[in-house]
């Protein structure tokens, strides 16, 4: 249900500033930074890039599912739940910096205007998840830096979020679907 939240809230935004900005392009993209050889992992330039920082178990929210519900479930674990930590970074050209700073505001009036998700305000939300709701997270300076340095990427004007309340169970296990390769035998994306 990662992905499913990630991609969900990438195309939430996208969906917005298409509206809003009358583009039809893709502005904001789901991606790592780098790949794990150093190179930069982001295609073409001038986007907003939707990374996975961490993932938290929500102690919290401990006792929101199962029996404090009112759902028993024999013989299985209590659903856990958990917190993520996802960096929007503006990669765009470094002649376009004015922009990349405009774009990062975007996704902050953005969150600003929508910080709660819901089947009844965003349609294409996986019916597995009840509810999103996004905070702004402010790192210090000691962990922006460090942030940085473990994506291994030099600093991009960006803003961090915490997407809570993903609750997961054996449940979201469904299929598994390898990465598909070339003749040569590299992997490829689907």
């Amino acid at each position: 249900m990662i992905y499913e939240t990630l991609v969900c809230i990438t195309e939430e935004i996208n969906n917005n500033f298409k509206r809003n900005l009358q583009t039809n392009e893709e502005k904001v993209i789901l991606s790592g930074i780098m790949n794990q050889d150093g190179s930069v992992a982001i295609q073409g330039e001038n986007k907003i890039v939707v990374t996975l920082l961490n993932v938290e178990k929500d102690t919290i929210g401990k006792g929101a599912t199962g029996a404090a519900a009112g759902v028993t479930m024999p013989n299985t674990a209590a659903a856990v739940n958990i917190n993520l930590y996802v960096l929007f970074s503006a990669y765009f050209s470094s002649g376009n910096y004015p922009e990349a700073l405009r774009f990062i505001s975007f996704v902050v009036a953005y969150f600003q205007s929508k910080n709660v998700f819901t089947r009844a305000n965003t349609p294409g939300m996986d019916k597995r998840i009840g509810k999103l709701i996004v905070e702004m997270e402010s790192p210090g300076a000691d962990k922006l830096n460090n942030i940085w340095t473990t994506l291994g990427a030099k600093y991009m004007p960006s803003v961090v979020y915490k997407v809570r309340m993903l609750s997961f169970d054996d449940s979201i296990i469904k299929e598994y679907r390898p990465g598909v390769s070339d003749a040569t035998g590299n992997m490829g994306t689907v």
